[in-house]
């Protein structure tokens, strides 16, 4: 009932105001300082309110509805797939919700959770300087102790989602900032709430939008210059320890930007599904298809077929582990044993950047694809794709670039608590495949598990005698990574598809389909994992071997 309510309020309440928050965007106003949101993004952003979605997943003691971690999952595909833009500002006030949750202290959760919870306020995340984005410990914002234990806040944020607007009346800042004598590394980096209205009071915390950015897509999201003037802000964790703080929204940030990624390539592959199934051009190669019309729709073409199916089959195995690694994180808050609760814990950690990255990645692919099933008409304005391919090109970009993914994966993930995350990993996968001797694709399976025990192997080997031999095989080995786990994923789709069919029961059409869509996924593209192997076995050397006089030579 849940997910048919969040279908039905993302088709008929959010998906109308997509395209007229591409083309209107939101509009500055200098003289007030104000943001003027795309119509109709009010009443919608009020109906989500109203129907509870902020407070899906968050915790019941703030008027959360404590449900699972999953199903939130589900419902942020839903909306992401209907407008973007707009999912943007619930989005990231879930990730202020967590931080505030995990390191507030118990006065901070009181002033904000709840308001936050039912969507009354909503929350930014302020990182990036004009001087610094990945490299966070050049920040200059300064926090300077006040005599009421606030602080006073000062410097520039750019690229701030949702920094200023007009759908609520408060806006809750997180802000990365120095003490006075902090180090001068990301060590010396303390976290901050900063509102822009004072709780007790009301009055206004200086704390302004500078400007909008004039971006390439996501038009209806406010994405903002935030000068802090002096402003009132209340330290959240303990001094220096921001940066582990923030992390809290941050991974969280790039499950849900994942699912970004996944929600438009879902509508691109339903868009393009449709126009293929209109469209009439050419006859079949095998004889007309529709001997009545004056040609065959392009779905019975095969080049067509690749493009569909590729988009088809990639959406469901991303889908499928976004939901995994949605479910660990259950397991991780929700199990009663602690040892099933650190397993998860650890698999989620592993699978953060995996998720980010590949699916955005291939999101962004897919929407391409699907742009180019359409042919000409994909590049109007006429057909949605353009814009799905404009609004999906930055998730590859924020909340990490997709290359810092990778070597958060490979320089971090791989050797936290000794390894323990990877063995974790696989320890999942050789089970699988040990439990089950008549698991659909064993042997492919098989195949991929051991590439990724040989590239792991080969990494532990080289990267720790030479740190550029782990940045040369980072983005390969994640999306090894990816391949590997969407694989068993797909095995086990097809293990419980082929047992319905042949107990009768389910839905035999849908069955059928990932019976086949297995097939196209290990013959098709899996066998990407055996040159992914080779491209990092290969090492760094022809990749850094180029001299600066040799670049434009």
């Amino acid at each position: 009932a849940v997910i048919d309510e969040a279908g039905k309020l993302a088709a008929e309440v959010i998906q109308p105001t997509n395209q007229v928050g591409d083309r209107q965007g939101c509009h500055y106003d200098p003289e007030t300082k104000l943001v003027k949101t795309p119509d109709g993004f009010k009443e919608a952003y009020q109906k989500f309110v109203e129907g509870g979605w902020t407070a899906l997943d968050a915790p019941l003691e703030f008027g959360g509805q404590g449900l699972p971690h999953t199903l939130k999952f589900v419902v942020d595909e839903m909306v992401c797939s209907t407008n973007l833009s707009l999912g943007m500002y619930p989005g990231l006030t879930h990730g202020a919700i967590s931080a505030l949750f995990a390191h507030g202290s118990e006065e901070l959760k009181q002033t904000y959770l709840e308001k936050l919870i039912s969507g009354e306020w909503t929350g930014t995340m302020c990182l990036t300087e004009p001087h610094c984005g990945t490299d966070l410990g050049l920040i200059r914002t300064k926090a300077t102790p006040n005599d009421d234990g606030s602080y006073a806040i000062e410097g520039t944020k750019i690229w701030i989602t949702g920094g200023e607007h007009d759908l609520v009346d408060n806006i809750v800042h997180l802000v990365l900032a120095k003490l006075p004598g902090a180090p001068d590394t990301t060590k010396g980096i303390s976290l901050f709430v900063v509102p822009k209205f004072l709780p007790d009071s009301g009055e206004r915390n200086p704390a302004f939008c500078g400007g909008l950015e004039h971006k390439m897509g996501i038009k209806g999201s406010a994405t903002c210059v935030m000068n802090f003037e002096g402003a009132k802000g209340w330290l959240v964790g303990e001094p220096n320890k921001g940066m582990s703080a923030m992390f809290t929204m941050m991974n969280e940030a790039r499950l849900m930007v994942g699912m970004q990624g996944l929600g438009l390539a879902e509508m691109a592959y339903q868009e393009s599904l449709a126009f293929a199934r209109e469209r009439l051009q050419s006859r079949s190669l095998s004889g007309p298809k529709n001997p009545d019309g004056p040609a065959d729709p392009i779905i019975v073409h095969p080049d067509v077929r690749r493009m569909l199916m590729r988009q088809k089959v990639l959406n469901e195995g991303m889908r499928a582990l976004a939901l995994f690694t949605g479910h660990q994180l259950d397991l991780s808050v929700a199990h009663p044993d602690e040892k099933v609760r650190e397993n998860a814990d650890d698999l989620v950690q592993l699978l953060t950047p995996v998720v980010k990255a590949f699916l955005t990645d291939e999101g962004y692919n897919n929407a391409n694809w699907g742009q180019q099933v359409l042919g000409g008409s994909g590049f109007t304005q006429d057909w949605p794709l353009e814009q799905l391919v404009r609004d999906g090109r930055i998730a590859r970009i924020y909340e990490g670039t997709n290359g810092i993914q990778a070597m958060d994966l490979v320089g971090r993930k791989l050797s936290l608590k000794g390894g323990q995350l990877v063995r974790a990993l696989f320890a999942e996968l050789t089970g699988y495949l040990k439990d089950n001797p008549d698991a659909p694709y064993r042997e492919e399976l098989k195949g991929a598990v051991k590439g990724l025990e040989q590239a792991t192997l080969w990494l532990a080997q080289n990267a720790p005698k030479d740190p550029e031999q782990a940045g040369a095989a980072a983005t390969p080995y994640l999306r090894l990574t990816a391949l590997t786990v969407i694989g068993y994923l797909w095995s086990r789709m097809a293990a419980v598809a082929g047992q319905q069919l042949e107990a009768g029961a389910g839905n035999k059409p849908l069955l059928e389909s990932k019976q086949v869509s297995a097939r196209f996924y290990f013959e098709k593209l899996m066998p990407e994992a055996d040159w992914l192997l080779r491209d990092i076995q290969s090492g760094k050397d022809s990749l850094m071997a180029l001299e600066d006089e040799q670049w434009m030579a």
